[in-house]
């Protein structure tokens, strides 16, 4: 059984619907990757798995139980965490504060601090500074915390948009490799939209294509980086 399981997804804004029939899965501890040109309905199928966005049609299963529609705080509870464009940092808390916040939803004290000690090893410039306002530091940076805050909640699926988006070329690697990292030393299942295809595939088991609010094409990531020139421009 797939942990997550998206089948026949309908979503859109006012009177536009944007995803038209999207169904893919993911399975426990995979990281798979969502590709297609913008506008393709990514970022809007990431929420409204979530629930900020309430599906008009389909469903949305995860760990096989359907998903609380419209009900983002039991969807957290439940295991999934989000990654947003735009990293959504509160850039006058410090890194310690943000992170803490991450985990709004636990009472286990002893377990908030063992975490966030886990993920201060897998961030050490964010150890170093610890008790600086977010908004004091690089774009880079900021998203280690962005990252690092849906971690808290120790999700079994983390959903990464664009984690690469506005950074300097020299830390998209750094930042990408986060993930990679995230997948082999928690097990955390990860669907990743990135436009740096190559390091997408290059850390995908699998891979689905969007167009127009639909899923046109699925395979092996390894297959899709490896005949990248004969595809993408189809798409």
């Amino acid at each position: 059984m797939p942990l997550l399981e998206v089948v026949g997804l309908e979503a859109g804004y006012g009177k536009k619907t944007v995803l038209q029939g999207v169904s893919f899965h993911v399975d426990e501890g995979e990281v798979v990757a969502l590709l297609g040109h913008n506008g393709a309905g990514k970022s809007t199928t990431l929420r409204t798995i979530l629930g900020l966005l309430p599906a008009r049609a389909g469903q949305v299963r995860f760990g096989g139980e359907t998903w609380a529609n419209g009900d983002p705080a039991e969807n957290v509870r439940r295991g999934l965490a989000l990654v947003p464009q735009g990293r959504g940092v509160f850039p006058d808390l410090t890194v310690v504060e943000n992170l803490a916040l991450g985990a709004y939803t636990q009472s286990d004290r002893a377990g908030m601090t063992s975490r966030m000690n886990e993920i201060l090893e897998l961030f050490p410039i964010l150890a170093e500074r610890r008790a600086q306002p977010v908004g004091t530091m690089s774009g880079g940076q900021q998203q280690m915390v962005a990252v690092g805050t849906a971690l808290m909640q120790r999700p079994r699926l983390m959903m990464m948009d664009e984690p690469s988006i506005g950074l300097a070329p020299v830390l998209v690697q750094r930042v990408l490799a986060t993930a990679g990292q995230i997948n082999r030393r928690f097990g955390t299942a990860i669907v990743l939209v990135e436009q740096n295809i190559k390091t997408a595939l290059g850390m995908a088991r699998r891979a689905y294509v969007m167009k127009s609010g639909r899923i046109v094409l699925e395979k092996p990531a390894a297959e899709l980086l490896a005949a990248q020139e004969s595809w993408w421009e189809l798409y």
